[in-house]
């Protein structure tokens, strides 16, 4: 018997999950996603990732600018869904929402819930140098990533030294799978949900741009994790004051432990590599972007711009 799937998400771990299951047997029959957003410095419309997804598999698409009218309740109860399937939506979905479905509502998280709840789990993971994560899928309730816990799944991360998207498509590949396996069961009620422990609930927060303007006081193993962390939003900065510009370090790699230079020093390696000192070690920096220009190398960076060597950035 086949079920009615109703699926919300927006963001690039929703799409990566929305495209597995319409190549499955548990295509959903529509997507609720965010409206289409103004982007970049020309401002123009840009379709969420996921509503890409369902455009390429010609699935319903419905974009309410809030969950929280009666018309959008109308809209979902109309088409009378099993079962919601949610995924980096964005938005808080109502309890009057998640009651219509008489299957639930069931939330696919990029944590080991009850760790890193909130807005930037997978940024949270790699921030924190976390040895191990996860995903979880839990039956959705009014609280934000609070639900009972259906099934989890575990990634280890010890040996591996992943960005923010190498660690969303590894995730959202995880958890799409997971998904498609536990469905059967969940349908024929052989799975019964657990409640987190809330003892051990940890919060992430939306993140803003200021909070990827890096602090040269933190240690090079801190500053290497925030780029990794941040890469694509909000990106890991800094001003250069001379030229009152901003400056994006988008890869870098621990170059030494240790340091006798103040940290925030620029300087160079024997082998031209762009250098700079932290409160403890240094990083070799491997790709930057100035505000306003292309991305370069360090090394191309330097010789475009060598005044920048031996200057302390603060």
């Amino acid at each position: 018997m086949s079920h009615k799937i109703l699926f919300a998400g927006s963001g690039e771990f929703a799409a990566n999950i929305l495209k597995k299951m319409a190549e499955s047997e548990f295509k959903p029959m529509a997507i609720i996603t965010q409206p289409d957003k103004l982007v970049g410095r020309r401002q123009e419309l840009s379709p969420s990732p996921a509503k890409i997804v369902a455009q390429k598999f010609d699935l319903k698409i419905y974009e309410p600018k809030s969950l929280k009218n009666t018309e959008t309740e109308k809209m979902i109860k109309e088409l009378q869904p099993d079962l919601l399937v949610v995924a980096d939506y964005g938005k808080i979905i109502p309890k009057n929402i998640l009651d219509i479905p008489k299957f639930g509502a069931l939330n696919i998280h990029p944590s080991l819930l009850p760790f890193h709840r909130g807005a930037a789990p997978i940024q949270y993971t790699i921030l924190e140098g976390d040895k191990k994560t996860g995903v979880t899928i839990i039956l959705m309730d009014e609280e934000v990533d609070h639900g009972a816990i259906v099934t989890t799944a575990d990634l280890n991360l010890e040996i591996l030294n992943l960005t923010h998207t190498e660690l969303l498509n590894k995730l959202a590949g995880l958890g799409s799978d997971l998904l498609i396996k536990i469905l059967p069961e969940w349908f024929s009620g052989k799975i019964k949900p657990i409640p987190q422990d809330e003892s051990k609930a940890t919060y992430t927060k939306i993140l803003t741009r200021e909070d990827g303007k890096i602090n040269w006081q933190k240690s090079a193993e801190e500053i290497e994790r925030q780029i990794r962390a941040f890469e694509g939003w909000p990106g890991t900065w800094y001003v250069w004051p001379e030229e009152n510009k901003k400056i994006k370090i988008l890869r870098a790699e621990i170059f030494k432990n240790g340091q006798s230079d103040p940290a925030g020093r620029v300087s160079l390696s024997s082998d031209g590599e762009m250098l700079i000192t932290t409160n403890q070690g240094v990083l070799k920096i491997n790709e930057v972007q100035l505000e306003g220009k292309n991305k370069i190398t360090g090394r191309e960076f330097l010789r475009g711009y060598p005044k920048i060597l031996n200057t302390v950035l603060s």
